[in-house]
């Protein structure tokens, strides 16, 4: 994993990402605010389109955001890394503590799981599954969901 890869980037990659694989990323406009090799923050915000008739977060909105909190350190890497790969999850398990009933951060700091995990599959050649673990923030900072994400990662070349 030799090159530095930017937010811009990254930022570019999940609008693609929403645009033209996974449309309800691109209906639901999710931000990315920071990405490195440890942490990932990705906000979603509450609005027509994210919520529920409870006026809070919507279940798939904060599902989408559990998603690409997870999901996007594994592109992530294997843009440093020059390699592509094959990624998916394999299960969720989802805790919610609270109503999200403002703007949701979505955080992992499981960088160095994901990037074992592309390393291991690339070195034996073979599919890597991973726990990881997402938390979703109010504007208070208050935990509101708490994801257990089962990722499944092949490098393929």
């Amino acid at each position: 994993m030799n090159n530095k890869v930017s937010l811009g980037k990254m930022k570019w990659k999940l609008f693609l990402l929403g645009l033209i694989k996974i449309p309800i990323i691109g209906y639901i406009k999710p931000k990315l605010i920071q990405i490195d090799d440890d942490e990932i923050s990705i906000k979603i915000k509450l609005r027509k389109r994210t919520k529920n008739h409870l006026n809070s977060m919507y279940f798939g909105a904060l599902a989408v955001g559990a998603d690409i909190a997870g999901g996007l350190h594994a592109f992530y890497f294997s843009e440093a890394s020059g390699k592509k790969i094959s990624f998916a999850f394999k299960g969720m398990e989802a805790s919610f503590l609270k109503r999200a009933e403002s703007d949701i951060v979505f955080k992992s700091s499981d960088g160095k799981i994901v990037k074992e995990a592309v390393n291991n599959s690339f070195e034996r050649k073979k599919r890597i599954n991973e726990n990881i673990k997402v938390y979703a923030f109010n504007k208070h900072n208050e935990i509101v969901a708490e994801f257990t994400m089962i990722i499944s990662i092949k490098v393929l070349n």
